[in-house]
Formats: structure tokens, sequence, C-alpha cells
């Protein structure tokens, strides 16, 4: 399959054999590579059905979030470069306006699709170009305001906007009934659309009363639906609805999407399909095959290592917080298993609230428990809570509100790629008076925050990265003291025979002052500075807002130069500040390593770091650079 056109020339037998082709090769790649499997494994029908009536790029086909996009991927000329998916230069797991002309939009975040496709299809009627615009969304897409704010405006607009709904049972119920299945397809018939519009035209055109007796129309024929539609909402936003179709039988999708591009009204097309479909582990556990490593594509069992991960300490701090103090209570955005609160979720059924695809509602709703006297810890990707930053603000820091934030995924982001890197969040969050802002270096030290931000009474956010808990030592444990980090002495890095004494009289010593999501980086960087002769101690920052200058400037005055190294964006970091600030004070020396202003592509974890200038080996470099 080279373009979408193959697949028009292809018999019913002949596509039965492409979906399993299709599902086979999916299934292969992402045992390899990882990925979102359950997802696509139950849109290959669906995916053959829009490319089969609608001719893309010339209908443009916006995927909401996009990892389900795989079989487009395959149908669209890219089967060659499957095998690179997810890997550095290689495909994106998202749709990606760079790759393909078939893709629109670069998209990785939820809820966008339909006000994407609205603007795209509304800019082609101004210009007076032709072509369909079809939105798709599912997997609890529909849960996120921004989608029904985007159907709002479409049923306003009137335009022919198509949203096909993939109800995967994440998104809403079922609409189950004879009745409205009858409807949908009497309604659907080439006949119906021909009169209907015949007489929308006639009414239009009658002076005075065409208006007024169009809305009558449009208002009885609302009320009858209501009357015998299970589920009228898109009725009553201004959509026609079909539905529900069954999403895994592709010539009946096809038959009844060749009749919906005839119309020219909005449409919502409800099609149900199943999670995983043909393949047993994802169908059984569509939750842990939505998005997962690699695997054993034999029987989907998944390498389990001991090494504990930032995401598994605090999902076992939540439990026993949650032990000792009963107010506190937990949220996230449809994010539980990613976020570790799912034991919470059992141990605490009460006390637990998965909000849906909805960060902005999670981090207001956290604001209102809070006034409650209740102690909120909401749970949040770093490159999610980017959709909330308003509610922050608003809803949380001026409140003064007592809850705690944690966000996951900060930092480096592997594999995902640029929608998801989570490299924003000190640069958006420390300028909010109020909000205090800390970063994590061990599970030690996450436990040691996250209890002293539950005593404190105030609004915190602390972040970690997508990563394993190093090894502890002992100044990972010592007392939280507001305003500080943590200072590691370069003799808690030597793994050579050198001695205390032939440290101290190496003539310079540089400090590296770090965010905690870095230490595995600097930890081998200080080891490589020592082998090849020189000194670096190391200061984490627990905190970055608030900070204490007056220790900080003190503290770096005693060495000979200062490398920053953080793992968010140079412009408004810490990096960038604290390098001003040592300026300020007369100490020039220095160095910030961080995210360039640009957007990092996907990648292993070593890959995005590197192509970010923050590997262990630039480190050393900057190191040794403040030697001269």
């Amino acid at each position: 399959m080279h373009s979408p056109q193959d697949i028009k020339k292809l018999s019913q037998k002949e596509l039965k054999q492409l979906a399993s082709e299709i599902r086979t090769t999916i299934i292969n790649v992402v045992g390899k590579n990882g990925g979102h499997l359950a997802s696509n494994l139950g849109v290959v029908e669906l995916t053959i059905a829009l490319h089969r009536v609608f001719n893309s790029p010339e209908d443009a086909i916006v995927w909401d979030v996009s990892h389900q996009c795989y079989t487009h991927k395959l149908l669209t000329g890219r089967y060659e470069e499957f095998p690179s998916l997810r890997k550095a230069g290689g495909l994106s797991g998202f749709t990606n306006k760079n790759e393909s002309v078939h893709d629109y939009f670069i998209n990785g975040h939820s809820s966008t699709s339909i006000s994407s496709a609205l603007g795209l299809l509304t800019a082609r009627e101004l210009n007076g170009e032709k072509g369909k615009v079809i939105a798709v969304i599912g997997d609890g897409a529909l849960t996120g305001g921004m989608a029904f704010e985007g159907l709002s405006h479409a049923g306003q607009l009137s335009k022919n906007l198509i949203v096909i709904l993939n109800d995967n049972q994440m998104s809403i119920d079922h609409n189950t009934g004879s009745v409205s299945r009858y409807l949908s397809r009497l309604t659907m018939t080439a006949g119906y659309q021909t009169f209907r519009y015949r007489v929308d035209k006639a009414i239009d055109k009658i002076p005075y009363i065409g208006r007024p007796l169009e809305k009558f129309i449009f208002r009885v024929k609302r009320a009858v639906k209501g009357l015998l539609l299970t589920n009228n909402l898109f009725v009553d936003l201004g959509f026609e609805y079909v539905g529900p179709l069954d999403g895994h039988n592709e010539a009946a999708l096809e038959k009844q999407l060749r009749r919906v591009s005839q119309l020219h009204r909005p449409v919502v097309v409800h099609v149900v399909t199943k999670k995983g479909r043909g393949y047993s582990p994802a169908e059984n556990n569509p939750e842990l095959f939505h998005g997962i490593g690699p695997f054993q594509i034999s029987d989907g069992t998944v390498e389990k290592f001991d090494a504990q991960s930032f995401t598994e300490a605090f999902s076992n701090l939540m439990c026993e917080e949650g032990e000792k103090n009963k107010d506190i209570v937990a949220i996230t955005a449809a994010m539980a298993k990613g976020t570790g609160l799912s034991a919470f979720s059992h141990r605490f059924p009460d006390r637990f609230f998965d909000v849906g695809i909805a960060e902005e509602h999670a981090v207001t709703f956290a604001g209102g428990l809070a006034k409650g006297g209740k102690v909120p810890v909401t749970c949040i990707y770093s490159t999610f809570i980017q959709r909330a930053v308003d509610q922050m603000v608003h809803d949380i820091a001026l409140q003064k509100a007592h809850s705690v934030f944690i966000l996951d995924r900060a930092g480096a982001v592997p594999a995902d790629g640029v929608t998801h890197q989570g490299i924003y969040d000190i640069a958006l969050f420390r300028p909010i008076p109020e909000l205090e802002l800390m970063t994590v270096c061990s599970a030690a030290d996450l436990k040691l925050c996250f209890e002293w931000a539950v005593d404190k009474g105030t609004s915190v956010i602390i972040r970690y990265p997508k990563l394993t808990c190093p090894t502890e030592v002992p100044q990972m444990s010592q007392p939280v003291e507001l305003g500080r980090g943590i200072l590691i002495p370069c003799t808690e890095f030597v793994i050579e025979n050198i001695s205390e004494a032939e440290l101290e009289k190496k003539k310079k010593k540089i400090l590296i002052t770090a965010t905690g999501g870095m230490y595995s980086e600097v930890q081998k960087a200080v080891r490589a500075v020592l082998l090849d002769g020189g000194y670096a101690d190391v200061y984490l920052l627990r905190f970055i807002k608030p900070f204490d200058e007056t220790y900080f400037i003190e503290m770096a005055s005693r060495y000979d130069g200062v490398v920053f190294v953080e793992d968010g964006v140079i412009a408004g970091g810490m990096g960038e500040y604290l390098a001003g600030l040592l300026a300020e004070n007369g100490m020039k020396n220095t160095r910030v390593l961080g995210f360039e202003d640009k957007f990092f592509s996907h990648g292993s974890r070593e890959e995005v770091l590197e192509m970010a200038g923050l590997s262990p080996s630039h480190i050393k470099k900057a190191v040794k650079e403040c030697y001269n």
C-alpha cells in the first residue's frame, strides 16, 4: 500500500486480509518499540473505511490525540518506515505534518480535533476550496471540555463538519435501541437528504417568514428526535446523528460514510469499537496496552525490573500517607495507572477522583476541595498541566489553596516526542505568586518533600522525571529546609582509589547546580570529571521557589565556577536566573545547560538529552570550560 488510492481497488475479501496484516504489523512493531497498542488495534476497519470513502489529503482526516493513527500511517505510504516508529529519527507515534501531507497537524494532546477541524473547514470555505474535513475523536477525549466547546461552535456555524465518535468504552455510554438505529439509517438515505435540502432551500427563500419557519421546523424535528432517541445530545447541539455503528464491519461503515459524505450539515457518526481487537492480551487488558513499553508478543508479558520508578515510589507514598491522613484525596485526569494512583483508588475509592481528560477542571476541583478542608493531591503529567495554567493562577495560587500537585514525566520524555516533553513547567509556574515549586532527586527525597508539602498548608508543586529512582546517598535524606537544596560532595561519587586528601588539593573546584531530575546524568558526569583529574560538587535544587538566594550566593562563592543543569527550558528557567544572580554578585564563570528555544523530537531519554546538550559528556565539557 503506497497511498490511500491503493485500497480503493480491493475486494471485501482482500480488505479483511489487509486488516489482518495491519494488525500483525502493528503488534510486531509495538512489541519491539513500545507505543499505543490497544487503541490502534481497535480502529483498523474504521481507518480503512475512512480512506476508502474519502480522498486524503484533499479530504482532511484530523485525529484527536492521534495516538490511534498507526493504520493511517501504514495506508499513507509509511509502511517501509514503520519499524522506526517512536525511535530517534524515525516515525512519530502521533500524526506529524512534517512527516506526510496526509497528516494535517502535529497532535498529541486530547480534545483538540473538533476545534482544529472546524477551523480548517472554515478556512477552506472562505478560500473557496473544496474537500471534506473529518475529525476522529474517542479514547475519552470527549470528556475534555474543549471537545464540547468545539461541538457547540460547529453546531452554531452549521458547517459540513464530520465528527467520527470512536466509542471504545472510554468515551460515552452505548446508545442502544432499535428506534435510534432505524432513524439513523432512515435520515441518512440519499432520498431523505435530497428532500430535506430542497425543503430547507425553499423555506429560506420565503420573504419575512423563511427564517422563523426554518427555526420552527428544526425545533419540531429536535423535539420528535428527543422523544424517540435514547441519546440526543448531538442533535441538541445542531448535529445530525448516525449510529451506533459496528466499528469492525468495514462494509457497513463504508456504506454509511458514503451517505454521510453527501450531507451539507454537521454530523456525528457514532462508531463502537473494541480496544485491542485481534490481540487477546490487549482485548483483556486494554488499559495496560493503551500505552505500553516493549513486550513479549507471544503472551503480552512486559519485562519487570527490580528498580523502583519515581511513579511507583509516589504510588506507595500516597497509600502510606492516605492511611495516616484521612483528609488526603487524590485527583487525576484519566491517568490513574500512568500516575501511579490506581493503588490509592482501590484502597480509598471514596477519596479518589478521576475527572476524565479535563485538566482545567481537575485543578479547580482541587481548589474547591481545599476550601472545604481536604488536602487534594493532583497528579498530572507535566506536558498536560500546560492546559491548566490559568486555573493554577486563578483557582489555586490566588486562593492560597492548600493543595499538592505532582508533575509526573517532568523533563525529557522518551518516545512520545514534541507534544509530551515535560520541559516547560518551571518557566510557566516559577513567576506565579503563592506557588511553591520543588524538584526531587530520589525516593527518599520525594517522601520528605511530599510530607513537607502535605503539612505545609500552602500550594506546592513537586516534579519528577519518568525514570527509575537512583541509589540513595545520605544527603538525600536530610530534612527539608525552606528554599534550600541538597549539597553532595564529590567524595560520594568516587569509584577509583582517590583519597579525600587528593581531592582537597585540587586547585580549582566547580559546583554543578542541578534540578533533581538530572541527578543520574550529573552523577555520571562528576565521575567522569574525577577520572579526568577534576573536582566537582553537586547542589541539587530541592526548591525552585522559594529560593534562599543569600545561602546560595555564599555557597557558590567558595567555588571557582558553577555549571547549571536543568531539565527544563533555559528561557525563564532557574539556571538562567541563578547565573544572572551570581553575575550581579561578581561571579561570572558560569555555564547554563538546559533545553534551548526549540521543540525536541522523540527518542530514548539518552538521545533526547544528547539532542539538548544535556548528556553526561556535555555536562563534563561545561565543567572543563569553567576551568579555563
